[in-house]
């Protein structure tokens, strides 16, 4: 698989978000499971790990860091503060002491003495995006972590953000169905020399093609379940794409999920993509994406299939908009 640069390392394009193996889609898996899924992910290629703080509350942290402490130097290790559990309540906080407290807990539930990569996971509003990045700059000082990365911001926030320590990752959506950050935030990391790494590139589940009626086949406690794509009148206009989605992917000799990945690759050369799954043969046929190579007219037939204007519904409801600062497409 080819190499791709984040920070200053050199990982494998395709790697894996470890979000749902404890949190947001429903009931996770058992540890026994998600360890082996993560262990087989390793021996498999993947070479970069994503995870957070938030997700199961610290319970993921902690799966990784018994999964994989034996294996620590295989693998740039990235997680997530300034959104976590407290009092089991999601809460956003950017203040510098707990970004510092936190990053102290994480580094021992993932059992190791440095993060390579650390994001701010959410800008809190109440706290100037420069004092949370200054209290990364300290953690990177002091040996804590290696490099600084930002979830779900927009363009400026990056900028004022960069200016305190250099930036060297920004994470948020982007699939198919999900081109937000093609307004701005893709030009602004190349323009600094970030790399974009997309999490839920095949949005989340969608392309697919196995999910037929969210309202039935999702599970209680699935994000997904809020969403307004996946409402039922949406999801069904939504589902429209699909024949013709599912046909293409017939016709390059792939599954839907490699074609939705291979798309991102070969659109975006320097990009990184972080699919999750809790299924061994998914984890596979993801992995088997990088051997897929698309040309510039199936690229531009995607482009023109699965955009801001054939989707129906934004990304996340109105009480997740406010919590983040990302560029929107009109409504």
């Amino acid at each position: 698989m080819q190499k791709r640069k984040v920070g200053p390392f050199a990982v494998n394009a395709i790697g894996l978000g470890c979000m749902n193996l404890s949190h947001a889609y429903g009931t996770p898996p058992s540890a026994e499971d998600a360890v082996k899924l993560l262990r087989r992910a390793l021996d498999g290629g993947v070479d970069f790990f994503d995870t957070a703080a938030l997700y199961g509350f610290g319970a993921n942290e902690h799966l990784l860091g018994q999964a994989l402490k034996a294996q620590r130097d295989r693998f740039v290790l990235a997680s997530k503060c300034g959104m976590a559990g407290v009092d089991g309540k999601r809460v956003i906080d950017g203040r510098p002491e707990t970004i510092k407290a936190t990053c102290e807990a994480a580094l021992q539930r993932l059992q190791t003495e440095v993060i390579d990569l650390y994001y701010l996971h959410r800008r809190d509003f109440n706290v100037p995006i420069e004092d949370s990045v200054g209290a990364l700059a300290d953690l990177v000082a002091a040996g804590k972590i290696r490099a600084i990365g930002l979830s779900e911001v927009s363009a400026e926030t990056i900028r004022r953000a960069h200016a305190v320590h250099p930036v060297s990752a920004v994470q948020s959506e982007y699939s198919l169905w999900s081109r937000e950050a093609e307004i701005a935030v893709i030009d602004t990391c190349r323009q600094i020399g970030a790399t974009f790494v997309a999490f839920s590139p095949l949005a989340r589940g969608f392309l697919c093609g196995e999910l037929t009626d969210p309202a039935t086949q999702l599970q209680a406690g699935d994000i997904r379940l809020a969403m307004p794509r996946f409402a039922p009148d949406n999801y069904a206009r939504n589902r429209s794409l699909l024949p013709e989605y599912l046909a293409m992917a017939g016709d390059v000799g792939c599954s839907p999920a490699q074609l939705a990945l291979a798309w991102i690759l070969a659109r975006q050369p320097d990009m990184v993509v972080i699919p999750g799954t809790r299924s061994p043969a998914h984890l596979e046929d993801n992995l088997g994406a990088g051997r897929v190579v698309l040309g510039a007219e199936v690229v531009a037939r995607l482009d023109a299939l699965i955009n801001a204007k054939t989707v129906v519904g934004p990304r996340y409801n109105a009480a997740t908009f406010k919590e983040i600062d990302t560029e929107q497409f009109p409504a």
